[in-house]
Order: structure tokens, then C-alpha cells, then sequence
């Protein structure tokens, strides 16, 4: 599976920075998967969930307050006002 390089922060600090193979979260304009090749894009989240599925097939869930998600060509970047893992 194509995997891309993941990073969480909030103000607290890094949550999570490695690889991925798609992450879901809620955007202003609704739901969104991101997967590895996506076109770049920036937007601002939604309160709601987070989940992430890892190069090995497990997935790992959280809650996120809202925040902005960068997508750039090889990595994406999810700044989170508050972040809690499942």
C-alpha cells in the first residue's frame, strides 16, 4: 500500500509523526479521506472524528476539536486545537 508521512500537533506538542495510508477527518465542507498521491489542499476541521489506518492495517481512532489540515505532496500535517486518542 502507498503510505504518506502523518503529523499531529497541538499545543500541547507531536501526537503522532509517521507513515499512514489514510487518514479521515471532518472538514467544513464534510467528510474527507486522504490517501497518499491526494492533491494538495489546505482546510480548516470540523469537531469530530479522526481515524488513521497504518501501513500495517490497524486503524487508530481519535476525537479532534477542530484545527487545519495541511495536504502537501508527500506528507500532511493535522494541527488540532485539542486532540484525544480512542
Amino acid at each position: 500500500m502507498n503510505t504518506f508521512e502523518l503529523k499531529i500537533s497541538t499545543p500541547d506538542g507531536d501526537l503522532y509523526n509517521g507513515r499512514a495510508v489514510k487518514l479521515d477527518v471532518r472538514g467544513l465542507e464534510g467528510e474527507l479521506a486522504v490517501m497518499a498521491g491526494h492533491i494538495p489542499f489546505m482546510t480548516a476541521l470540523k469537531p469530530g472524528h479522526c481515524d488513521i489506518m497504518l501501513e500495517d492495517g490497524s486503524e487508530k481512532q481519535a476525537e479532534v476539536d477542530g484545527g487545519i489540515l495541511n495536504v502537501a505532496a508527500d506528507s500532511v500535517t493535522l494541527l488540532a486545537s485539542g486532540f484525544r486518542w480512542k
